[in-house]
């Protein structure tokens, strides 16, 4: 189903998005050497309740997962670049770490990701990851707009990606969001211009690039729910939830 919000609810997008963005940018203030994976799961579990918002991932059990997700954040550290289950583990200097968020709020979801490298190390490897997936994130932002084709919006995000010489998995990607987390239509990381759905105003979209660094290949942790790179190279992944405006767009989950 794509969904169309009136203003109303792209009011209240608004208001998750920023949510979203102020929980992200909190836990990654936190995220320093020594920092436990699991602590941060339960500083954003905090940070949503007190919010009077609901966590989409608690209870999320879709069919490329194993059981409900139960935890309130993604944490991927590494060669883990989708879908982190927080787990017992300590951050190290120099640990890439990639933090997924969506929640719903006044009735309408906002999803978003930051990817950073941890501590005082900064291995060039992962600048650049974080660089090219931020840079291709940007440019598919730039590229929406009513009317745009989907695949318009596909090919600026993937030439970025491509042009940083990485391959590009198209297995996952963006999605339509609103009352729900993930929605149609399906936003490929990469796609010819002028191809698919032509965007409406009142369109929310969640934008995620993701690259891994020699790689196209996924795999499956032990459990069941992160995915990582084949070859246990490192990964990075940026997204944001932009809305579709009469005149452009409108990017909903910066923090205030």
């Amino acid at each position: 189903m794509i969904e169309i919000l009136n203003p109303n609810q792209v009011a209240l997008a608004r208001e998750t998005g920023a949510l979203v963005g102020e929980i992200l940018q909190t836990m990654k203030s936190r995220s320093v050497v020594g920092t436990n994976l699991l602590d941060i799961d339960r500083w954003t579990k905090e940070m949503i309740l007190g919010a009077g918002a609901e966590s989409c991932y608690v209870d999320y059990a879709p069919s490329f997962g194993s059981g409900p997700f139960g935890h309130y954040i993604c944490t991927g550290v590494n060669d883990a670049v989708l879908h982190g289950r927080p787990h017992d583990y300590t951050l190290a200097d120099g640990d890439l770490l990639s933090l997924d968020l969506a929640i719903l709020l006044g009735g309408i979801a906002a999803d978003s990701a930051i990817s950073f490298v941890v501590g005082e190390t900064k291995p060039a490897e992962s600048v650049a990851l974080i660089d090219a997936t931020e840079r291709a994130l940007a440019a598919g932002i730039e590229a929406a707009g009513p009317g745009v084709k989907m695949g318009d919006i596909s090919h600026a995000i993937g030439s970025v990606l491509t042009g940083a010489g990485y391959k590009v998995n198209t297995e996952f990607g963006g999605h339509g969001i609103g009352s729900t987390m993930h929605q149609d239509p399906h936003v490929s990381n990469n796609g010819r211009k002028g191809r698919g759905y032509a965007l409406r105003p009142g369109l929310l979209l969640a934008l995620e690039p993701w690259v891994m660094a020699d790689t196209d290949k996924l795999i499956t942790d032990t459990d069941g729910w992160t995915l990582k790179s084949s070859t246990g190279c490192r990964t990075a992944h940026s997204e944001h939830t932009i809305a579709v405006t009469d005149d452009g767009v409108e990017i909903l989950t910066l923090a205030r």
